[in-house]
């Protein structure tokens, strides 16, 4: 983005700034809903701050002067901090290690707030999308597979 396009992104009065805005609080909202109606641990509230906290990070970080610093330092920052984040998620009960999904769907939102931190919009709609589809897709895929499974279980069974 050029020096005016972020100095708009962060500037309430400007159409950019909401499109911003809106971006994080829509792909945060459609990936928190799914992980809400599941029960998970980073509902709709935790995911919309992720995404649109992270693309506030990445714009301020952007819209400074070249020479005072790196962009790509602050997106290094992000990425650890929100590792962090995400680590919190996972949990060992019983022998069993959950939360992991909970915490690369926390990794995807930081990657969706940098991408709109960034002005690649349309390109983050579109990657929230596909997210929603593998979160929604695989869980059919595995239900499947498990009433296969049963299937064949049963069959040995009733020899």
């Amino acid at each position: 983005m050029t020096e005016t396009a972020l100095a708009d992104a962060l500037n309430p009065e400007t159409r950019a700034f909401w499109l911003h805005v809106g971006t994080a609080l829509i792909c945060g909202g459609l990936i928190g809903i799914e992980r809400q109606l599941r029960g998970k641990a980073a509902g709709i509230r935790t995911s919309i701050l992720i995404c649109l906290g992270t693309a506030l990070f990445v714009t301020l970080g952007s819209s400074l002067p070249s020479n005072q610093t790196d962009p790509t330092r602050v997106l290094a920052q992000v990425v650890s901090g929100i590792g962090f984040l995400g680590g919190g998620v996972i949990l060992a009960r019983e022998g069993l290690i959950t939360g992991v999904t909970s915490a690369a769907v926390i990794w995807v939102l930081a990657a969706l707030g940098a991408m709109i931190g960034f002005g690649h919009l349309r390109a983050t709609l579109v990657l929230t999308l596909i997210t929603l589809g593998i979160l929604l897709g695989v869980e059919l895929l595995e239900g499947v597979f498990r009433r296969l499974r049963q299937g064949a279980t049963d069959r040995e069974l009733a020899s």
